[in-house]
């Protein structure tokens, strides 16, 4: 099994989002029971919330389904648990890296960096924009979920 941690700040926007279309992909490839996926947030805001109503909409419209999840603060044991911590920003990464224990620096690594050909490493916060922010983001995701994926696929043995 191989798990793998999404996390943006309150876990209601960009690290759902990541989540649902990863858990998406991994069905579509077979690797259920292979890849888990799960996300948290880098604070405790909304910790037990739904995701925002904007991101559910959003991932709704192309068939992903993300209201059943429930917002949560990264824990000790995640930095254990996981193979990959993915970073949704800089920010994020700065933080994991100064809660994880040394052994568990490896395994954090930024989301975009499966995606190079968009030319950030950031996926921006959707929450208090206005327009197409929440399907930018999930645009991003979709593009950097599916170079995750292969990535797994290659290092794990699972093609």
């Amino acid at each position: 099994m191989v798990g793998v941690l999404f996390v943006c700040t309150g876990n209601i926007c960009r690290s759902p989002t990541a989540e649902g279309v990863a858990r998406k992909l991994v069905a579509e490839r077979g690797h259920e029971g292979r890849i888990e996926i799960d996300s948290a947030g880098t604070h405790s805001y909304h910790e037990g919330e739904p995701p925002d109503a904007r991101s559910i909409e959003a991932a709704a419209r192309r068939g992903i389904d993300l209201s059943g999840q429930r917002a949560r603060r990264v824990r000790e044991a995640d930095f254990e648990t996981f193979e990959l911590i993915l970073a949704m920003d800089r920010g994020h990464d700065k933080i994991l890296k100064r809660q994880a224990p040394e052994n568990a620096l490896s395994r954090i690594r930024m989301f975009l960096d499966y995606a190079p050909h968009l030319g950030t490493r950031d996926v921006p916060d959707p929450y208090y924009g206005a327009g197409d922010g929440f399907e930018q983001v999930l645009d991003m995701v979709e593009a950097a979920a599916s170079g995750l994926i292969d990535a797994i696929e290659r290092e794990f043995d699972l093609g």
